[in-house]
């Protein structure tokens, strides 16, 4: 009998430098999701990403979270992050951990995030072991993430074929929708990937829940 493939996803992180990621440290911001920033506690970084990214990072981490099949005793899904390295959604950050996130330079040659992220993809890489398919929700066309990660995991690294071509909200947009339907996307290993193509043409509207 075949064993199914185990998989675990990579998530690109959210720009907490822009807008909603200022709007959520002003001091006077009354949004709940503001106020758990401000305790001690934190906030999940699943939480606060999808806020900051809307549509994009929503449709990662739901995508995610319905297709992961990790290792035993494994997270599916772990979000890179611009200094902590790879975290997974459900870990709490409080306002410091924003302002450094705002900060960070998520460049391949910025040591400040390309360390702390090799060491994390080398624990995962040990813990999920050769077999285990890891699976980048995010721009393959850049090298800030590919660099790193192709180093860690090699040919396990996989990205979905129908990103190329598409701009961040066409891709959340058609994550949720696979997500809905439960129609799992098509991977492609990334090493030696056409990173750049035609754009595609556009989702249909999704059809919602009477």
């Amino acid at each position: 009998m075949e064993l199914e493939t185990s998989r675990i996803f990579l998530l690109s992180p959210a720009n907490c430098s822009g807008r909603r990621g200022r709007q959520l440290l002003a001091p006077r911001s009354g949004s709940e999701l503001a106020a758990g920033l401000r305790s001690p506690r934190g906030v999940p970084i699943g939480d606060l990403f999808s806020f900051v990214s809307s549509l994009y990072f929503r449709g990662k981490l739901t995508y995610a979270r319905r297709f992961a099949a990790p290792p035993e005793d494994t997270g599916g899904v772990h979000v890179i992050t611009a200094t902590s390295g790879l975290r997974t959604p459900e870990t709490h950050v409080t306002r410091e951990a924003v302002r450094a996130f705002a900060s960070g330079d998520i460049d391949a040659t910025n040591p400040r995030y390309r360390r702390p992220l090799e060491r994390s993809a080398r624990a995962l890489a040990e813990q999920t072991g050769p077999q285990c398919e890891v699976v980048l929700l995010g721009s393959i066309a850049s090298p800030k993430y590919v660099d790193v990660l192709l180093d860690v995991f090699g040919e396990r690294l996989r990205f979905p074929a129908e990103f190329v071509g598409r701009g961040d909200m066409s891709r959340g947009g058609l994550l949720l929708r696979s997500a809905a339907e439960g129609a799992e996307l098509d991977y492609l290993p990334v090493f030696g990937a056409v990173r750049r193509g035609a754009r595609p043409p556009r989702l249909p509207p999704l059809c919602r829940a009477q």
